[in-house]
């Protein structure tokens, strides 16, 4: 696949200054008008805590259904953990497509969303969390920073909209699938992110991630080493009047050859702004002669409509 659908952008001369930094803003600029995906190195994240906390959460999904599924229904514990079951959400919903559920599991966790008591039989895993949630959190600046070098913001300009932020981690689970999908049946239906941003650690796998091009064809979004991929979600493009784009993109499954053989797991950041925050248009998208597409919207109405939609399965 070309580089230039999802240019791999090595984000070190940003902190440089000069042309480095002004090159870096400008790659990411236009990453986000054509396809609103990117691959980043340079990023500082620590291979340990990530190779952590892959251990520890594939741990948790080796664990027996019964012991998943007790935590199901009991989110009274903030940054606590949560848990979606195989087949439990369908995102091609969120485009109005209705197909059977996801071939995927997921734990999910933030620090300002609710959950269940974490199991103690997964002594690791909370700890692992919240190693890398921080650094996911620095990451996100970064990349908030060159989004408002791009804009012509002040670098700074976001920071209070993530002031207590309802950021989440979600570790995903595609287990090896030992029988055919059903029609229309994908690892992850066709979807856009709900939120500012997606960070992603992906895995190398055979059934593993696309984009979808503006012309309509879908792509293979490489698995690099020591990268991760940056996608623009639904409400920074609401944020920039529909110029900066949120692209739909899936996880498809596995060749019929490898039935049984390509278990996949990978680790998604989704970069959210705080409940109360509001979501307008940014005045360098909305200039004279340029109306604003949706009236402003406060976060927490915007993801529980997408949520709804997503888990109506």
């Amino acid at each position: 696949m070309p580089h230039d659908d999802l240019p791999i952008i090595d984000m070190t001369p940003f902190h440089g200054g000069g042309s480095g930094a002004n090159d870096v803003v400008t790659r990411v600029q236009a990453a986000c008008l054509n396809t609103g995906f990117f691959l980043v190195t340079g990023h500082g994240v620590s291979v340990d805590v990530i190779d952590r906390l892959y251990r520890a959460a594939r741990g948790f999904f080796d664990q027996p259904e019964e012991s998943k599924h007790s935590l199901i229904g009991q989110p009274a514990h903030m940054g606590g953990l949560g848990f979606a079951p195989l087949l439990k959400e369908a995102l091609a919903a969120t485009q109005g497509q209705a197909t059977p559920g996801d071939i995927k599991e997921s734990i999910n966790y933030g620090p300002s969303l609710p959950g269940s008591l974490w199991p103690a039989q997964n002594a690791e895993l909370q700890g692992a969390c919240a190693a890398y949630f921080s650094e996911m959190e620095q990451l996100a600046k970064q990349l908030r920073q060159i989004f408002c070098a791009a804009i012509g913001l002040p670098t700074d300009y976001f920071e209070p909209g993530f002031v207590n932020h309802l950021s989440a981690l979600r570790v995903i689970n595609y287990p090896a699938q030992t029988v055919a999908p059903l029609t229309g049946q994908l690892r992850a239906g066709a979807h856009t992110d709900y939120g500012f941003m997606t960070i992603l650690r992906s895995e190398a796998s055979p059934g593993g991630l696309q984009v979808r091009r503006r012309d309509g064809t879908w792509i293979d979004a490489p698995a690099i080493d020591n990268a991760f991929i940056v996608n623009i979600a639904d409400a920074f493009m609401r944020w920039t009047n529909d110029t900066w784009v949120s692209t739909p993109h899936r996880v498809i499954n596995p060749p019929q050859s490898m039935r049984g053989l390509a278990r996949r797991q990978s680790m998604a950041f989704f970069v959210n702004p705080s409940s109360d925050t509001r979501i307008e248009c940014l005045k360098a998208f909305c200039k004279v002669g340029i109306q604003p597409k949706y009236e402003p919207v406060t976060f927490s109405d915007y993801i529980d409509l997408k949520t709804k939609q997503a888990f109506s399965t």
